[in-house]
């Protein structure tokens, strides 16, 4: 990675993984753990990007299908697969992802603005683009990607 960095208090950690053929990443500071694919016990009449819950240590931890949350395919996991357990505010949640694949630092400076021509859903989730090395990371923010009766709990 050859991006110069200076020493503001705008750099950012940021971690970045692939769902489907594109790349996003957040804040590594959102980030407690990050675990293999464990099956979900389903919930009825939740969101379909809601793929169930699992027992993490004695807590129950709602998993979304990030993809399907995106617009994207819904992700037929597999061993291979991950999930990223992020916190937002008092909420633990599960990223099911299909692979992490770089811890990135950017400042301000290197986070360019969504296109105009994205859809609405894009703009909701998606911060900023980071160019690295020939791809574009879409920044996303979690806060907008959680279901509102999730974030009420």
């Amino acid at each position: 990675m050859s991006m110069t960095m200076h020493a503001d208090s705008s750099n950012r950690e940021l971690i970045a993984f692939r769902v489907g053929r594109q790349e996003f990443c957040i804040n590594v500071m959102m980030v407690r753990e990050i675990r293999g694919w464990t099956a979900a016990t389903s919930l009825p009449r939740s969101p379909r990007y809601i793929r169930g819950v699992i027992n993490l240590r004695g807590a129950v931890l709602p998993i979304i299908d990030l993809a399907i949350r995106l617009g994207l395919p819904a992700t037929e996991p597999t061993a291979r697969n991950v999930i990223i357990v992020v916190q937002i505010g008092q909420q633990q949640i599960g990223l099911l992802v299909d692979a992490v694949s770089d811890i990135l630092t950017a400042s301000n400076m290197n986070i360019q603005p969504s296109p105009d021509v994205s859809s609405d859903l894009v703009k909701t989730f998606v911060k900023g683009l980071l160019p690295v090395d020939g791809r574009m990371i879409s920044l996303i923010a979690l806060d907008n990607a959680l279901p509102r009766e999730l974030e009420a709990a």
